[in-house]
């Protein structure tokens, strides 16, 4: 059985919706205080219409280089 990384997954407020279902959304939670990612919504949160807005609270599954991210939560 291949053994897969777990990414690590991180709170975040959304701060702008883009088309395609993007957002830029702030990790309170980076060293660098506050620094802004592309996220993208996750599949399961398409399929059920979950809606995400500017100031929503989220959970990121960030990608190994930590620039780009997967919005799996809303909090």
């Amino acid at each position: 059985m291949i053994d897969k990384k777990k990414n690590m997954a991180i709170q975040g407020i959304v701060v702008e919706a883009l088309p395609s279902a993007t957002f830029k959304v702030k990790i309170s939670d980076s060293p660098a205080g506050g620094e802004e990612i592309l996220a993208y919504l996750s599949g399961k949160m398409r399929l059920h219409h979950i809606k995400v807005l500017p100031g929503d609270r989220v959970l990121v599954e960030l990608s190994p280089d930590g620039k780009r991210g997967r919005i799996i939560r809303r909090l």
